[in-house]
C-alpha cells in the first residue's frame, strides 16, 4: 500500500535552495533548465515542522551526540567526570565500529600496515582515545540518534558507573549481541520501537554498526522543479552607511545574489507498511492490523507540511513563504509514479499558469490510465483552481487527507 502526494507550489522571487557557489540550484528536464529544490531541503524544513507538531520521539542528527548530549548528561546523573569520559568513550567504540567476526572479507578495507579495518564512522583525530578531551568526543560524519536510543544509552552508562572499576566490562557484556538484542533491551526498558525517532522511521538511517539498527526510509522524496523553464534574475543591492559625513559617497558594501520565481512541481511516496513497521514495531506483512490512530497523525503532519512549509535562504530578504495551491492525494497496492512527465514540455507562462500546470497533469493522468488502466485506487485534490471531477473530488485539505487516509485505513464498521 502506497500514499502518493503531488503538489503544485508558486514562489514568488526567491532562493529556495542555494549550491556551494550560492547559485540557484537547477536541473535540466526535457526540453529547459528548470529551478530545483533539493529533497534534503525539503525534508530538514519538514522535519523541524513535524518536531513541533507531533507528539512523538524525535531524532538528533549531529556529530556531537557523545560530546553534547551524553557525556554531560551521565555528569549531571552524577557520574564521576573521568569514568563518564572513560565510558562514554567506551560507548563511541562499542556502537560505531564493526567487529572483525562479522565483516565480510570482500567488503573489508586495507589499512596502511595491511590489515583489514572495518569502521563505522571515521572518529576525529584523537576521538576515543584515553587523552582525548570531551571536545573530542565526536565522529566527523553526522549520525541520527533517537531519542529513545539517547535516554537509554545513558540510563546503561549510569547503571555500569556503578560497577566501578568494572564499569567498562559491565558496558561491553550489556552491548555484546545483535541489532535485534539492542532494539529489545530498548523496548523492555520502556523506550518503545521509535528507536531512531519519528525522523527515522520516516526518512529511513543507515548504518552498519553490529548494535544499532538501521532504518528504511518509509518517505521518498523527489527533488521539486519548476513546470516552465528556468528564468533568473541577479540581484544587485547595496548598503548605505548610516554614519557617513555629506562628502563620503557611494556604498559601504555591495553584493548580489541570484533570485528566480517559479511554479514547482513536488512528489512524495510513502511505503505504508514500512512506515506503519517503523512506527510500531510489527512486521511489515502485519500492517493492518496495528492501531492506526498514531500514524494517522504522522501522515496528516507530513501531508500538511509539504503542502504549508516553505524552504528558503534569504529568509530577510525575499520572505520566501507559500502554501500548495494544489494537493492530489492518491492511494492503492499500484508501484508509485511521478507526474512529472506532465511537464516535460516545459509549459509557457501565459494566461493562468496555476490553471495550464493543472490542467496538463490531469491530461497525463488521464493517458496513463487509458494506457496502464486506473493507475490508483483512490485520488483526492484540494485546489484553489478547477480540477477533472472524473479523476477525483476536490475539497479542503482536511477532508482531502482524510479521504486518503480513510481509504488506507478503513474506518471499522459500527
Amino acid at each position: 500500500m502506497f500514499l502518493q502526494i503531488h503538489s503544485l507550489t508558486s514562489y514568488h522571487a526567491t532562493l529556495l535552495n542555494r549550491d556551494d557557489a550560492g547559485l540557484a540550484k537547477r536541473i535540466p528536464f526535457g526540453d529547459a533548465v528548470r529551478l530545483r529544490v533539493s529533497s534534503q531541503c525539503l525534508k530538514r524544513h519538514w522535519r523541524e515542522s513535524l518536531k513541533q507538531t507531533i507528539p512523538l520521539p524525535t531524532g538528533l542528527r549531529t556529530r556531537h551526540v557523545f560530546e553534547r548530549e551524553i557525556y554531560p548528561r551521565l555528569k549531571q546523573e552524577g557520574v564521576e567526570d573521568s569514568l563518564a569520559k572513560q565510558l562514554t568513550l567506551s560507548l563511541m567504540g562499542l556502537l560505531l565500529q564493526k567487529s572483525d567476526k562479522t565483516a565480510k572479507p570482500e567488503k573489508a578495507k586495507k589499512g596502511k600496515n595491511g590489515h583489514e579495518e572495518q569502521a563505522e564512522f571515521d572518529f576525529e583525530e584523537g576521538a576515543g582515545t584515553e587523552e582525548s578531551s570531551a571536545g573530542d568526543l565526536r565522529v566527523k560524519q553526522p549520525i541520527l540518534f533517537g531519542r529513545p536510543e539517547v535516554d537509554y544509552l545513558i540510563s546503561l552508562l549510569k547503571a555500569c558507573a556503578e560497577e566501578g572499576s568494572g564499569a567498562e566490562k559491565a558496558l561491553q557484556a550489556k552491548l555484546k549481541g545483535d541489532k535485534a538484542n539492542f532494539k529489545a533491551m530498548l523496548k523492555a526498558a520502556g523506550h518503545g520501537d521509535l528507536y531512531a525517532g519519528l525522523e527515522g522511521a520516516l526518512f529511513g538511517r543507515f548504518v552498519t554498526s553490529d548494535v544499532l539498527s538501521r532504518s528504511d526510509a518509509a518517505v521518498h522524496v523527489a527533488h521539486s522543479f519548476t513546470v516552465h523553464g528556468l528564468d533568473t534574475e541577479v540581484d544587485y543591492f547595496t548598503v548605505v552607511d548610516d554614519l557617513n559625513r555629506e562628502e563620503e559617497t557611494g556604498a559601504a558594501h555591495a553584493g548580489d545574489m541570484e533570485l528566480g520565481a517559479g511554479l514547482f512541481y513536488g512528489y512524495v511516496a510513502v511505503d505504508i507498511p514500512l512506515l506503519v513497521s517503523n512506527l510500531t514495531g510489527c512486521d511489515t506483512t502485519r500492517w493492518a492490523e496495528q492501531e492506526p490512530a498514531d500514524v494517522r497523525k504522522v501522515l496528516t503532519g507530513l501531508i500538511r507540511a509539504i503542502a504549508t512549509v516553505s524552504p528558503g535562504a534569504k529568509l530577510g530578504a525575499t520572505a520566501p513563504y507559500a502554501f500548495s495551491e494544489f494537493v492530489l492525494l492518491e492511494t492503492g497496492k499500484q508501484q508509485p509514479r511521478a507526474l512529472s512527465n506532465a511537464y516535460l514540455q516545459a509549459l509557457p507562462m501565459r494566461g493562468d499558469p496555476l490553471q495550464a500546470a493543472i490542467d496538463a497533469l490531469a491530461k497525463y493522468l488521464r493517458a496513463l490510465d487509458a494506457m496502464y488502466g486506473r493507475t490508483s485506487d483512490s485520488r483526492s485534490v484540494a485546489s484553489t483552481r478547477a480540477f477533472d471531477a472524473d479523476l477525483a473530488p476536490t475539497n479542503s485539505l482536511d477532508a482531502s487527507i482524510g479521504a486518503a487516509l480513510d481509504a488506507i485505513f478503513p474506518p471499522a464498521k459500527a
